[in-house]
């Protein structure tokens, strides 16, 4: 794990706010040389503190109006079933976010779909469908409160 410190911190909330922001308004912001804050985020970008950069859309203007968390259970836990599982919701586009975790669910999905007529197809065609899976049960969102707020350590 790569210490930070708390320039560090400043830097990455300021990233995760908006990641346009030029080096040299970053710099200001964090107390840094424009040359000092390139290297701190090249250093923390190859540390792997920062994974990516990208946008944030809204799911309702990209006509995604139907959003749920699926509990999904497994048949077993055959090694081989739960990788085949793992590789198949990688590939689906509707699942935004997938964990395993504890409690009665093995996995939690978050699912976008244009309407309920698209998540009946992907539960019927994809997710029913997948040897691991015996059951699923879904949790309908009716509105966002918060939306992946930034991490601040």
């Amino acid at each position: 794990m790569m210490p930070l410190d708390t320039r560090d911190l400043r830097l990455l909330t300021l990233l995760q706010q908006d990641c346009r922001r030029s080096n040299a308004e970053l710099a200001e912001a964090v107390g840094m040389s424009a040359s000092a804050l390139w290297r701190r985020v090249r250093a923390l970008e190859e540390a792997g503190v920062i994974e990516r950069y990208g946008a944030v859309v809204s799911p309702a203007k990209m006509g995604l109006g139907f959003q749920a968390i699926v509990h999904v259970h497994l048949t077993r836990h055959d090694p081989d079933r739960i990788v085949e599982f793992i590789r198949a919701v990688e590939t689906k586009s509707e699942v935004q976010e997938c964990y395993a975790t504890t409690g009665q669910a093995d996995y939690h999905l978050r699912v976008l779909c244009r309407d309920l007529e698209a998540y009946n197809r992907f539960l019927e065609d994809f997710l029913f469908r997948l040897p691991a899976v015996a059951s699923a049960q879904t949790n309908v969102v009716l509105r966002t409160i918060k939306r992946s707020g930034p991490i601040t350590g």
